[in-house]
């Protein structure tokens, strides 16, 4: 899934910090990654590891762009754990990777700029 506003457009609705504290955004390693086969538009099949109390979970990404499976490997990404999963084509994506659209809407990675424990929740 690949949405995105304009960096133009204002705030979303105001919301209350519990209901913010419900979306459960982890840090993982990626730990495979490969072209997602089928899929309508190129993107790149993830398994991360969000260690011991989430476990290793699969995402599909639209990254391609920017990135290839092999650019991947150990590297600590963003993302939603408790959404519920979304089939992609064949694949089933159990997390939402987060990322940011660059100046042409080209997805980047949202990741901590130092190594953070696997499995840490936004704080």
């Amino acid at each position: 899934m690949h949405l995105t506003d304009s960096p133009e457009s204002g705030p979303a609705d105001e919301t209350s910090f519990d209901t913010f504290r419900q979306v459960d955004i982890r840090v993982g390693a990626i730990v495979e990654a490969a072209p997602l086969e089928g899929a309508r538009k190129p993107s790149i099949r993830l398994l991360i590891d969000f260690g011991p109390g989430v476990g290793t979970r699969k995402s599909s990404a639209q990254i391609t762009d920017h990135y290839t499976p092999d650019q991947l490997i150990g590297r600590q990404v963003a993302a939603v754990v408790n959404f519920p999963p979304r089939q992609i084509g064949k694949f089933m994506s159990e997390v939402l990777t987060l990322g940011f659209p660059d100046a042409d809407d080209r997805i980047v990675l949202f990741s901590p700029d130092h190594p953070v424990p696997n499995g840490a929740r936004l704080a």
